[in-house]
């Protein structure tokens, strides 16, 4: 098995489709079906309608970025809107990680080179 797609639910999937694109730029907005996700090499980020059933929020899973500089990453989100909303905090062999908010109510964590 290998993991191949987030569903991220928001209040306003266009909303959501245009900051997610901000948020990772090197995505590819792509539609199939009708459907349109963001392709992140070949992971899919798929922004679909919050419901009764699953709504937006910070109660669920996180899903996890490598990036090359925690420090630039956060200030990168800050700059998009985001907030920080755990961390950053060192987890060794030079690398940390936190949690920063979307402008949705969802958790996106970072992880990466992080200086002490």
């Amino acid at each position: 098995m290998k993991p191949i797609a987030n569903l991220i639910h928001v209040d306003d999937v266009e909303q959501g489709l245009e900051w997610y694109k901000k948020a990772f730029p090197d995505s590819v907005k792509k539609t199939v079906d009708g459907f349109t996700f963001l392709d992140v090499d070949g992971f899919s980020l798929e922004i679909v309608a919050a419901d009764r059933k699953v709504g937006s929020g910070k109660s669920g899973s996180v899903t996890y970025w490598e990036v090359a500089n925690l420090n630039s990453e956060i200030r990168r989100f800050e700059l998009l809107g985001s907030t920080l909303y755990r961390g950053p905090m060192a987890i060794g062999n030079g690398l940390g990680m936190c949690q920063v908010t979307d402008p949705f109510g969802n958790l996106i964590g970072l992880r990466g080179a992080f200086p002490n």
